[in-house]
């Protein structure tokens, strides 16, 4: 099944929020990336996430970015990783930091990986905690594959992190791009969103297209901001699929109107600020 993403659909994708919910309640996510160099990807997530909605955000970045990540907002709870990479032994130390009941977790988004056996741990580890889990960036290695087979796992590539991951280049044509897409989410039983003009979405039975054309989200960082939304969306609506195609429309509404602001010269970070305006229409209190 294909269908175009509208907000009639997206609204069903979108839960209610109880009006008698504690804190907690709406999403606790985990944030893990960030660099030397990428220091800004994981901040971006993160507020994202916040901005859809989420009620706790953990922002984990490496010891070296967390004064930066601190000094951004108040609103991040920043986790340190012992390691300026990703390493098994930051891994063990993060899994006895982080909280034990969260609802889901991004993670790659600027992260530098040393040990790609640490990522197979923290992968495991979190999907063994039932933690809603979307892959992006560096994360996205076929040695992941294995690891998230069957389970339920978002991955977010673009076209270049797609052939890394799957050994095939994503046509520019759309129906055999959607083709392809379908293809290797029936095969590995993930949800690939894949990024472009026309944002896709599938795991392989059902496929959601989300055609934005906005020449000015070419601009870096607005991956990592649909990463935090997806993430938002993943901790409240755990069928991936649903959660995935909400967040490219979100997030794709908030670069239209960006780009209906400023025009071609937008920043990631005026994403954040129009989040809460595409969320609007799909606020609802019971």
């Amino acid at each position: 099944m294909k269908e175009i993403l509208q907000s009639q659909v997206v609204k069903n994708f979108i839960p209610t929020r109880k009006a008698m919910s504690r804190k907690g309640d709406n999403g606790k996510v985990l944030v893990i990336g960030g660099n030397y160099l990428y220091h800004g990807a994981p901040i971006l997530s993160s507020i994202a996430a916040l901005r859809t909605g989420s009620d706790l955000v953990y922002t984990c970045v490496p010891k070296i970015n967390v004064m930066a990540t601190r000094a951004f907002s108040p609103n991040l709870i920043v986790v340190p990783l012992v390691d300026v990479k990703l390493t098994r032994g930051s891994v063990q130390k993060l899994l006895g930091i982080i909280p034990k009941n969260l609802d889901s977790a991004t993670i790659g988004m600027g992260l530098g990986i040393q040990d790609r056996e640490a990522l197979k741990i923290l992968v495991h580890s979190l999907l063994d905690r039932a933690v809603g889990l979307s892959l992006d960036a560096s994360s996205l290695v076929p040695e992941i594959l294995p690891e998230i087979k069957d389970k339920k796992v978002i991955v977010t590539p673009h076209t270049g992190e797609f052939q890394r991951l799957f050994g095939e280049l994503p046509p520019t044509a759309i129906k055999q791009r959607t083709g392809m897409v379908e293809k290797h989410a029936k095969e590995n039983g993930v949800t690939i969103l894949l990024k472009g003009p026309t944002d896709i979405v599938s795991d392989g039975k059902q496929t959601y297209l989300n055609p934005k054309n906005i020449a000015a989200m070419t601009v870096g960082g607005t991956g990592d901001v649909l990463s935090g939304v997806v993430a938002a969306m993943l901790a409240k609506n755990k069928n991936p699929v649903q959660a995935a195609s909400a967040a490219v429309f979100v997030n794709g509404k908030a670069g239209y109107l960006a780009q209906k602001k400023y025009g071609l010269h937008i920043m990631a970070t005026d994403l954040l600020d129009f989040i809460p305006y595409s969320m609007k229409p799909f606020d609802r209190v019971k």
